[in-house]
């Protein structure tokens, strides 16, 4: 019982502990991006903000205090850590710092912080107390002396939310091909992957559509955090990865095309495109470019 508590205990303070480091140097004046402007996986973050900003609430009114932990747990572990972060790595780390997504990234994750640390004070109240001084030193302020942030109610989207269990649900079959194809020794990183989707309900598709900001095997493969990928109606070939429990989908793996990127290790078959920098794909040139010109 102890080491469960342990292993749960350390799996939320990763978390924030990673907040911490993304955020250094965030300027909410400069930085933050509203949500009109934001891309799809930002503003189903900002629902689920939404969401559980009742469940905290009504949990602590009750004095239910393992359904507030609980909901937290859920969201820390599989929401952020192993959904959200995972993909927003690379946008957060290659994108140039004034580019939407990664404002936009920075902006939702500083909304996770501020709540994550007053929603959780009164459950684990030394930890916040030093990951609130982590960010924001002080000799007489305290996690404790804050309320709960409103949150609005304009957060809140069923639609995109239904829209993103569709889309994580297709990310799991392919993530679940990925990793027998890193077991096989057939692929080191994901990014080496360019996976052929295929779906048999339409709504699959539907829902990639009404998400992706622009092309949507681009979008796909961002998701599955693969260089390249491919949505295919239709029915898989024989010997095509599936799960089980999710039997309208199959995954054919592939490897990606192109050369890799020396700055963000996706593979490319544009790399060299600027020939400044002919070891990069074109958006880490753009960003690279972009940091030389304003760092002299």
């Amino acid at each position: 019982i102890l080491q469960t508590s342990v292993d749960a205990y350390r799996k939320m303070r990763n978390t924030l502990r990673y907040l911490l480091g993304a955020l250094h140097g965030y300027d909410e004046t400069v930085e933050h991006l509203p949500l009109e402007r934001m891309p799809s996986l930002e503003r189903w973050v900002l629902h689920r903000l939404q969401e559980l900003d009742g469940v905290v609430k009504a949990g602590y009114a009750a004095y239910d205090f393992k359904k507030v932990y609980s909901a937290l747990f859920n969201f820390c572990v599989v929401d952020l850590s192993a959904f959200y972060l995972d993909v927003r790595k690379d946008a957060l780390y290659c994108d140039r710092p004034d580019a939407d997504r990664r404002r936009a990234c920075r902006t939702v994750m500083h909304e996770v912080f501020m709540r994550l640390t007053a929603w959780l004070a009164p459950i684990m109240p030394f930890t916040m107390e030093e990951v609130w001084l982590s960010r924001f030193p002080s000799e007489d302020d305290s996690v404790h002396l804050r309320t709960f942030p409103k949150t609005p109610q304009d957060w809140h989207n069923g639609a995109l939310a239904e829209n993103w269990r569709t889309l994580r649900r297709l990310r799991r079959v392919v993530t679940g091909a990925l990793e027998v194809e890193r077991r096989e020794k057939r692929i080191g990183s994901s990014l080496e992957a360019a996976p052929q989707v295929y779906v048999a309900d339409p709504a699959y598709r539907a829902a990639m559509r009404a998400e992706a900001p622009g092309d949507i095997d681009d979008f796909l493969a961002e998701i599955a955090i693969t260089s390249q990928a491919v949505l295919i109606d239709g029915a898989a070939p024989d010997g095509a990865f599936r799960i089980d429990d999710i039997a309208d989908i199959a995954v054919v793996p592939g490897r990606a095309e192109g050369g890799k990127c020396a700055r963000s290790w996706k593979y490319s078959t544009q790399i060299g495109a600027d020939k400044r920098y002919p070891e990069l794909s074109p958006r880490d040139a753009d960003a690279v470019a972009y940091w030389d010109a304003t760092h002299g």
